[in-house]
């Protein structure tokens, strides 16, 4: 144990004598959370280069993001408690260790396997460090604390999306040493060391609860059930639709069957659960879990077929294609400033209201894409992309809040958690699901002998009707839910649907 980071019991937290060294090192962990968040915006500016230079096809492009989105949702339950058994901090720092690793294999692939395998370990460093960021900063901050500490990550977040697609944009455009898109993850190392160096001095060491156990038949049982849906979606339009792509996607159903019945049986024996039984029978939990993975899933998906069309389809630079989207992010970090003022509002109207405003955003936006000619207006984007990005982070606080509200304060830890999981599996599934419709219109007109811009705007504008779907889904998810009184567990009838 570090002599300067004395120790920390992992229940409490001493109000009069909280850590002394708490702010600095929360904001060594926020260079990590960061850099994590930054990684994940930073890449799509940068998939039309890399698709070019190592000559990968369109589903081999859609893993490198979504097989690092899938990684990162499997493994932040039981990463998170691979923290609680090894100890917090020593698994922070062997996370960022795996992170810039993977980050230095993504910066030099040769060939896109290459690239895609480094981004499952870059994926896997990510879950290992994240979940143990919120964990530290629980134990070091005192109560009155609290509010203001986890404040900072909303803002680092809002921070990572605003400055992600430009970063990308520049890195890109300057070539350094000729190295083309490849910058974009080699900045992590520097970072990386920079962030153990400090956080080994920094972060205080929190005692381990070795007793505690991973539930890993259900970590195998939820892996194989995603993995059965996600990859015939990427991968089926390469291969035809074979029959195997179609048996996969229904032995999706019974393997997801057996993983709840694994979890019941976990349960019974009082033995360590994935996801805890009283969750899954928490009517409220279930629908805003679906609702929260059906409304994460639009975005991924977007960005990545927008990059497509502006840069394949219209020959815009890395760095204009990132420019063309910062007024979405500009507008998810002013809502993420203004959230607290709009805490008085029942958070089942902000969420309607966030999502409504997305609706119109990304309609007009379409319909903006579908007059455009032989030459796009990038200023015409920017009010739509600004509306969509305000009703998005209005959305995203009190969606949480939601779903969270009615579940029993012994399972919360379980049930954020789990949330965020099921959070980035959404976003997996909306990268598959968006990029299939997509290239597989731009691989219909090719066959029909059909070329140009317009086929680019055609298939965007075909792609987002799955969002409109899916913002359906969300609406009717969060008039269904029941309303928790509150200060108490009782639930009022759900909001009538017209």
């Amino acid at each position: 144990m570090d002599a300067k980071t004395p120790a920390i019991p992992p229940t409490s937290v001493d109000a009069t004598h909280p850590y002394p060294k708490r702010w600095t090192a929360l904001m060594v962990m926020m260079l990590a959370n960061f850099m994590n968040l930054l990684d994940v915006t930073i890449v799509n500016v940068a998939l039309p280069s890399l698709q070019s230079e190592l000559g990968a096809t369109s589903s081999q492009i859609e893993w490198v993001v979504a097989g690092y989105v899938l990684v990162f949702a499997l493994g932040l339950l039981p990463f998170g408690r691979l923290g609680d058994v090894r100890g917090k901090k020593q698994v922070f720092i062997a996370g960022v260790a795996a992170f810039s690793l993977a980050s230095l294999l993504c910066g030099l692939a040769p060939d896109i396997g290459w690239l895609v395998v480094a981004r499952l370990l870059q994926g896997m460093g990510a879950a290992v460090m994240t979940p143990q960021v919120l964990a530290i900063a629980q134990m070091m901050f005192p109560p009155k604390e609290r509010a203001a500490a986890f404040s900072l990550f909303g803002l680092s977040a809002g921070l990572a999306s605003v400055s992600g697609p430009i970063l990308g944009g520049w890195l890109i455009a300057l070539n350094l040493f000729d190295l083309g898109w490849r910058p974009i993850f080699l900045i992590n190392i520097p970072v990386g060391i920079i962030t153990i160096l400090l956080g080994w001095r920094l972060i205080p060491a929190l005692a381990p609860k070795p007793g505690l156990k991973n539930d890993f038949g259900g970590i195998a049982l939820a892996a194989l059930t995603i993995f059965c849906v996600i990859f015939p979606l990427i991968e089926g339009r390469g291969f035809g639709w074979p029959l195997w792509c179609f048996v996969m996607l229904a032995m999706a159903l019974p393997l997801g069957i057996a993983f709840g019945f694994w979890e019941r049986r976990q349960h019974d024996r009082k033995a360590p659960e994935l996801l805890p039984v009283a969750l899954m029978k928490n009517r409220n939990y279930v629908i805003g879990s679906l609702m929260t993975a059906t409304f994460f899933s639009t975005l991924p998906g977007f960005f990545l077929i927008f990059a497509m069309f502006l840069q394949q389809g219209y020959g815009l630079t890395p760095l204009q294609s990132g420019l063309t989207t910062v007024p979405f992010s500009v507008g998810i970090f002013v809502a993420s400033l203004i959230s607290g003022r709009l805490g008085s509002i029942a958070p089942r109207v902000r969420v309607i209201v966030g999502v409504v405003m997305v609706v119109i955003g990304m309609g007009l936006l379409r319909m903006e894409i579908q007059t455009v000619g032989e030459n796009i207006d990038r200023m015409a984007l920017l009010p739509w992309f600004l509306l969509s990005g305000l009703g998005m982070g209005i959305a995203i606080a009190p969606m949480f809040q939601l779903v969270l509200a009615g579940v029993p304060p012994q399972d919360a830890g379980g049930g954020s958690g789990a949330l965020q999981a099921i959070q980035q599996v959404g976003s997996a599934l909306g990268i598959a699901i968006v990029s299939e419709i997509f290239f597989s219109d731009l691989a219909r007109n090719a066959a029909a002998g059909m070329t140009g811009k317009q086929v680019y705007a055609e298939g965007l504008s075909l792609g987002l009707i799955y969002n409109f779907v899916a913002y359906a889904v969300v609406l009717i998810a969060v008039l269904s839910m029941r309303t928790v009184t509150p200060g108490s567990e009782k639930l009022e009838r759900p909001l009538p649907i017209e």
